[in-house]
C-alpha cells in the first residue's frame, strides 16, 4: 500500500501525508508540479521531525510517475468516485491516489485509475480535506490487507 499526491497545492497536506507515511510505514509519491516550493516552512512545520521516517519520492510529472511507479492498481480517491470506501476491496500493492486540492484529478488521471473510490459523506457536505481522506482510506486499506502495525 502506498500514497500518491497528484500536483498538490497545499504544503500542510503534503506534510500531513509525510506523517502518514512515517507512522504507517508506507511510501509517499508526490507528482509535480506542486503549488508551493518544497522548502516551504508550512510543510516542514506540518511534517515536524517525521520526514526521516518517511519514504517520499518526487516525480517531475505524471508521465514520469507512470513510468517509475511500482506495480499494482491505482486507486483514485475522488468525490466523483463510483465505489464507496466501505464497499471497496483493497489489495496490498494498491497505490492510493489523490487529486489536486483546487481542481481534483484531470480526465487522464481518472482514465488511468483501476478504481475510483469515494468516502461517503452527509448529503450537505462537499468534501473532506485531502490529508484527512488519505488517513481514512489508508487506514482502511491497511486494515483490510493486514498491514496495520499491531502490538
Amino acid at each position: 500500500m502506498r500514497l500518491a499526491l497528484f500536483q498538490p497545492d497545499i504544503p500542510q497536506n503534503v506534510g500531513a501525508c509525510i506523517r502518514l507515511s512515517a507512522c504507517f510505514g508506507v511510501d509517499l509519491h508526490v507528482i509535480e508540479p506542486t503549488g508551493f516550493r518544497f522548502d516551504d516552512r508550512a510543510m516542514k512545520r506540518a511534517a515536524l521531525d517525521y520526514a526521516p521516517l518517511s519514504h517520499m519520492t518526487r516525480h517531475a510529472d505524471w508521465a514520469t510517475f507512470q513510468v517509475d511507479r511500482p506495480p499494482g492498481r491505482l486507486v483514485l480517491l475522488t468525490t466523483k468516485g463510483a465505489t464507496p470506501l466501505d464497499a471497496f476491496v483493497f489489495q496490498p500493492d494498491d497505490t492510493l491516489l489523490f487529486g489536486k486540492e483546487s481542481a481534483g484529478a484531470p480526465d487522464y488521471v481518472h482514465a488511468a485509475a483501476a478504481a475510483r473510490v469515494v468516502v461517503p459523506l452527509r448529503p450537505a457536505a462537499r468534501s473532506l480535506n485531502l490529508s484527512v481522506t488519505a488517513g481514512i482510506a489508508l487506514w482502511e486499506g491497511l486494515r483490510q490487507t493486514g498491514g496495520l502495525n499491531q502490538p
